[in-house]
């Protein structure tokens, strides 16, 4: 059964856990009683691409701790000459 998140004016977001023949039906906070609005989120999904879950993992993790480069990696970039005007001659 899919997780849906509602969220209450005063009480704040919660989540219930119902059939997708309820999707359209109104859910009541179960704090306060009121009606609360669905909001929409993405799909849980289980299993993603190696490189993608990677990619996610690191992104998350950056949020909170990023980390700190301590050499340089990779190749260094072509060094470029400076490009003179079209009225200077050589």
């Amino acid at each position: 059964m899919p997780v849906y998140v509602f969220s209450c004016h005063d009480c704040g977001p919660f989540e219930l856990s119902r059939p997708m023949a309820e999707t359209g039906t109104a859910a009541h906070c179960p704090i306060c009683r009121r009606e609360a609005r669905r909001v929409f989120t993405p799909p849980g999904l289980a299993r993603l691409a190696t490189p993608v879950r990677r990619a996610l993992e690191t992104e998350e993790a950056s949020a909170h701790e990023p980390r700190v480069v301590t050499q340089r990696l990779g190749r260094p970039l072509p060094q470029r000459r400076p490009r003179n005007p079209p009225w200077v001659v050589h």
